[in-house]
């Protein structure tokens, strides 16, 4: 009997130090480039389980007086760790989403509409989820809208115009599009897209390198708004997408259920994760120069496709607030697939902007939930 608490004593305390040592490693991941450390990457998506685990620890060692001194190794490791959990959850439990925005503030709405679901769920001969994403969409009567997989019809007969209809129906006059992918007839096109309610007195559009012509990621594009007697920088973009096809979602279902096939079905996953870690992490560094050189104060918001403790978001982010974790409360799950735990949509705003209030919508109709900020000018 004795040995056998011994046995299970060292095996905790092993286990619990080879959780510290892979926590620490997924921390790391926020600081090393995934083209040389993209299997620390791959640390970086497991990061919430091993954050449960670790403090999991830290609780259970409480309760055993005699072994209470492992829980420090645990809380150390939660320290270091610190930067990377503040930016995973967010801690205002009291905090509420006013549909009124308050006096001088500016609202901005960010949503990947997945081309307003023409393609994914809507039947032929029905409206699909596009009316009531545009009857959302007018209830927050935001000041800018950012939307990433726009889709936009120039054949009336086939699909409804986005554009006309935002830009007269909604009251937003001004606009900017990337226009990444177009059918060959031109009929149909889609990119990243800006409309604001503010004059557009500047704008910016950046490609990013697609050395393998893959349709996986939309540009860069800024617009200077002309705020009363301000101007503000807004940025908005698509980082590069993991591509993952329904074979790839059944692969992951294969590795959940640890069938029989899982090495091959862990390969096909892990290559296109390390081809998407590397190419969002340049690309993330070429948003952050463009964010630097900014002459005014400049917001960004977007699909970045990464996670929180990512070198992709802590690249973008700098010293920018992010919205929702200065407002919000929770994870803030924006994707809707593979795990409750991704948030990879975000709104960050320079540092002298006041975030008033931040919310995450839980809405059915695109893969992504759209996220609304209140951010005050100086």
């Amino acid at each position: 009997m004795v040995t056998l608490r011994k046995f299970s004593r060292r095996l905790l305390i092993a286990t619990n130090g080879a959780a510290i040592v892979l926590f620490l490693l997924a921390c790391a991941n926020a600081l090393l480039h995934p083209g040389k450390w993209w299997f620390i990457s791959l640390l970086g998506l497991i990061f919430p389980l091993l954050l449960f685990i670790v403090t999991g620890f830290f609780l259970l060692w409480l309760f055993f007086p005699s072994q209470r001194r492992w829980a420090w190794y645990s809380l150390i490791a939660l320290a270091i760790g610190w930067p990377n959990i503040h930016v995973f959850m967010a801690f205002h439990p009291f905090s509420s989403f006013q549909a009124e925005k308050a006096p001088h503030s500016l609202r901005i709405l960010t949503w990947n509409v997945r081309s307003w679901d023409e393609f994914i769920t809507r039947k032929p001969g029905q409206s699909g989820h596009r009316p009531n994403m545009l009857d959302f969409i007018a209830a927050q009567q935001a000041d800018v809208l950012c939307f990433q997989e726009f889709f936009e019809s120039h054949n009336a007969r086939e699909l409804p115009p986005n554009i006309p209809y935002i830009v007269q129906q909604l009251h937003y006059p001004y606009y900017f599009f990337s226009r990444d992918y177009r059918r060959y007839d031109g009929v149909y096109e889609a990119g990243v897209i800006l409309f604001s309610r503010y004059p557009i007195i500047d704008s910016l559009l950046i490609r990013y390198a697609r050395p393998d012509g893959l349709r996986a990621t939309e540009s860069l594009i800024a617009a200077d708004l002309k705020v009363g007697q301000d101007t503000i920088r807004l940025f908005t973009t698509h980082l590069q997408s993991v591509l993952f096809h329904s074979k790839d979602f059944h692969d992951l279902e294969i590795i959940k259920d640890m069938d029989d096939s899982i090495l091959q079905a862990s390969k096909s996953i892990v290559k296109k994760l390390r081809y998407a870690f590397r190419h969002r992490a340049n690309q993330a560094l070429e948003v952050r120069n463009e964010l630097d050189k900014s002459p005014y104060p400049a917001v960004i918001c977007g699909d970045f496709n990464d996670v929180p403790n990512s070198y992709t978001y802590f690249t973008i982010k700098g010293e920018r607030r992010d919205a929702f974790i200065a407002k919000g409360f929770g994870i803030g799950r924006t994707y809707t697939h593979i795990s409750p735990t991704l948030r990879i949509d975000y709104i960050l705003a320079d540092p002298n902007l006041d975030i008033l209030q931040c919310r995450t919508f839980p809405l059915p109709y695109s893969d992504h939930h759209p996220v609304v900020a209140d951010l005050r000018l100086p």
